[in-house]
């Protein structure tokens, strides 16, 4: 698959300007990343945003972010059909890390337009359904 899952990249510790809870970027691990206020944003623009929930389903069933697919990470890899690589992907987990390798996971198969929701579900506090 092209992705070496024994090596972990580097992770900072940040605290993004207004930020209630502290977050950990993969940015400089070079997987872009969207904060919540700015994905919450663009949602209420109405962008269509493809929203991948890969935590597991017994997971998502405390919620999610409105309109999200859950496709757990163990199942990416033979559901990569569902996903349209034309449009922007926003992977979420609980707190961002598989969330990160799922992005990772993405890119190597081609898709270019894949973002991390920083800090997860744990510092999502817009509407979940």
């Amino acid at each position: 698959m092209g992705i070496n899952w024994s090596r972990h990249p580097r992770v900072a510790d940040v605290r993004p300007k207004g930020a209630k809870k502290r977050m950990f970027s993969w940015q400089p691990a070079g997987i872009p990343e969207i904060t919540p206020d700015e994905l919450k944003a663009r949602l209420k623009q109405g962008e269509d945003l493809l929203i991948i929930d890969v935590r597991e389903p017994m997971e998502v069933v405390t919620g999610k972010i409105p309109g999200a697919i859950n496709i757990p990470l163990s199942q990416l890899p033979r559901r990569l059909h569902e996903i349209d690589p034309e449009k922007e992907a926003i992977l979420v987990c609980r707190s961002g890390s598989r969330s990160f390798y799922a992005a990772q996971f993405l890119q190597a198969n081609g898709f270019s337009k894949v973002k991390n929701l920083a800090g997860g579900m744990i510092s999502w506090d817009g509407e979940i359904e």
